[in-house]
């Protein structure tokens, strides 16, 4: 058809953006010898939206790799109590790694990122300003090997419980 573009391929599989630990821990050493600088934040991202997409955006912006720790699906339940996730682990991980700017997902079963973060040694640590203010989890370490601890703020009115609830309302609120 005239004037429209060819698609020459789709973008790359996103479920092999979706790495184990052992694999993360090896390439980000690989990236760093490279003097790649690699960005880290986590959370649950149990239903995706807008606010989360542009968190990881600004996030994406501030190195040349995004790398996005996971809740599990358990760790979720200690965290927020039973009915959540909402969605399964996997779902939620293909998701985040349909996004362009996130280069990789790891998916953690501890209740925080520590021992993830402990693992990648990000360049920048990045969480949302409503940390601002209090101790990151992973911070101090992420200091300690000469990286920087960042916070972004969020897309007002945006939040996944807010989703939750609206939708439970039946769309009112």
């Amino acid at each position: 058809m005239p004037g429209r573009p060819q698609r020459t391929g789709l973008p790359e599989e996103p479920s092999k953006k979706v790495i184990s630990r052992k694999a993360a821990r090896e390439l980000f050493a690989r990236l760093r010898t490279e003097g790649r600088k690699v960005v880290f934040t986590n959370g649950c991202f149990d239903i995706l939206h807008a606010g989360h997409a542009q968190y990881l955006r600004k996030a994406a912006g501030l190195g040349d790799v995004l790398v996005v720790g996971l809740n599990s699906d358990a760790s979720i339940r200690r965290l927020k109590g039973e009915g959540r996730p909402v969605q399964h682990q996997r779902d939620r991980a293909y998701l985040l790694a349909s996004l362009a700017c996130v280069s990789f997902v790891v998916v953690f079963t501890e209740d925080t990122p520590a021992t993830l973060i402990e693992a990648i040694v990000p360049n920048v640590l990045v969480k949302g300003a409503d940390w601002k203010g209090k101790e990151i989890v992973g911070g101090e370490f992420v200091r300690a090997h000469g990286g920087t601890v960042k916070t972004i703020r969020f897309l007002a009115g945006r939040s996944t419980t807010s989703i939750i609830a609206k939708a439970a309302s039946g769309g009112r609120g």
